[in-house]
């Protein structure tokens, strides 16, 4: 009985609204810190006496890989999370626990392999993802702790995204603010007092990391939680491994082609502005972040509700969720839209007083913007597919505004426009994208229509077992 109080049934019977309101606000608050919490170390790093504008372009450069280990973060952990939501909202604690311990498993081999490959070979990897011979150091230096602390990573979002999941979405947040703060008052200490340079920032992300860690897997091990760890831990079921993967598949695609798209993008604006285009492009990147960061958490939100809703066969509830989101990612837009084109220079200040690189950030950061206000309730019907288990269409939604729209018009329009040309492929591709979207969305909602609560859902094939 224990068990099932515990258990968040509420995302079962409680109002919809009230529901976004108590799990994404939590979602939200985590979300934006994360966003400050990767801009500190652009900050501090960008204020380094004498080289800050190198440290700063050489950070830009470990963007792709630090996405390409998300990726396989996110194959994992966002699979588990989404497979626990649905399988508490069939009452299956038993399995939940084994998703649980699979996550960690799974999360500790994938770190290790990862790190070590990309360690073993850091150079030719940081060249190819548009280092120059000035920003290499500064590149590898980072990285090389970063890589080292992996397995710490990739486990912290790993049970981080299971607290929200399982109904805990407050203290997913409090773990986050933490790493926040602490990694605020770390990072001077390690850069400009210890004079470790950017080694330093990165020594301060995986010591906040490892804090924050240690008191997840105190939590799950209480045996009064669920889903908690069960006494083989380390056991990996594989049939819970293939549908947690399979689920993840989405989101691992998606980090994945960020990756490859952040690697185009390097190499491209290396060629037309050297590393000063690229340590402005970073800049802009981080900003938008915090804004693309806010709308993930209005999808951590949602992904708990739709999930258990989902696999209660409560469709009605299902649809509400996802138009209450979609409509309050659409109002965060609006604010990024307004930030990014009336007040561009007064974000760019702050990571940089090197004239040249607010000059080119600031113009960087208009010219990728003019349509982010149709980007939310995109990025919130990428997640909704995945949060369905509807893996195919999360994925391909997932890969067509990076590769199928932005690869190819980030080679296309600077032939003819030189550096503006690699902005302007930002929102060209989030046009395409959203059209794209609609198409797929409005046919799922056709489907949606002809369910009545509690019907098997086989006709919207989903990859999830009810």
């Amino acid at each position: 009985m224990a068990l099932e109080r515990k258990a968040p049934t509420e995302l079962g019977s409680e109002s919809v609204g009230k529901l976004l309101k108590k799990y994404a606000v939590p979602g939200i608050i985590a979300m934006t810190a994360s966003s400050l919490y990767n801009m500190v170390d652009s900050i501090f790093i960008g204020h380094i006496p004498d080289v800050g504008s190198l440290a700063l372009a050489g950070l830009a450069v470990t963007f792709p890989l630090m996405n390409l280990s998300a990726a396989l973060g996110t194959l994992v952990g966002v699979g588990a999370a989404t497979l626990t939501s649905v399988l508490l909202g069939q009452k299956n604690y038993d399995a939940a626990n084994k998703v649980l311990a699979n996550d960690i498993s799974l999360n500790c081999i994938t770190g290790v392999v990862f790190a070590v490959l990309c360690l073993l070979f850091i150079n030719p990897i940081l060249y190819f993802f548009g280092a120059s011979d000035n920003t290499l150091v500064f590149a590898r230096e980072y990285m090389q702790i970063i890589l080292v602390g992996n397995v710490i990573t990739h486990l912290y979002f790993g049970l981080n995204a299971l607290l929200r999941s399982s109904g805990n979405p407050r203290l997913a947040m409090r773990l986050t603010l933490f790493t926040v703060i602490s990694n605020t008052i770390l990072d001077p200490i390690f850069i400009f007092v210890l004079g470790l340079g950017i080694r330093g920032a990165a020594i301060a992300t995986v010591l906040c990391q490892a804090m924050a860690l240690s008191y997840s897997l105190r939590y799950f091990m209480r045996k009064d939680n669920v889903p908690h760890l069960p006494k083989k831990v380390f056991a990996l079921d594989l049939r819970i491994a293939k549908d947690s993967l399979s689920i993840g598949m989405g989101p691992f695609l998606m980090n994945s082609a960020s990756c490859i798209v952040t690697m185009f993008i390097n190499q491209q604006l290396l060629r037309y502005g050297g590393d000063l285009a690229i340590g402005a492009y970073g800049i802009a990147n981080r900003i938008n972040f915090m804004f693309i960061m806010v709308v993930m958490g209005f999808n951590q939100g949602m992904q708990p509700i739709a999930g258990y809703n989902f696999g209660a066969l409560k469709y009605s509830r299902v649809r509400k969720i996802f138009k209450l989101t979609a409509m309050w990612a659409t109002f965060v837009c609006l604010f990024w839209i307004i930030a990014s084109e009336l007040f561009p220079g007064v974000m760019v200040s702050i990571f940089t007083s090197d004239t040249s690189l607010k000059e080119m950030a600031d113009k960087g950061l208009r010219i990728m913007n003019p349509l982010v206000l149709i980007v939310g309730w995109q990025m919130v019907s990428t997640n909704f597919f995945q949060s369905l288990g509807m893996v195919k269409k999360s994925i391909f939604l997932s890969l067509s505004r990076q590769l199928l729209y932005l690869v190819p018009l980030i080679y296309i329009l600077p032939s003819s426009m030189g550096i503006n040309g690699v902005f302007l492929a930002f929102p060209c591709s989030d046009l395409l994208a959203c059209i794209t979207t609609l198409i797929l969305i409005r046919n799922l909602f056709r489907k949606f229509d002809k369910l009545e609560d509690g019907d098997e859902p086989s006709i919207l094939g989903s990859n999830i077992k009810q």
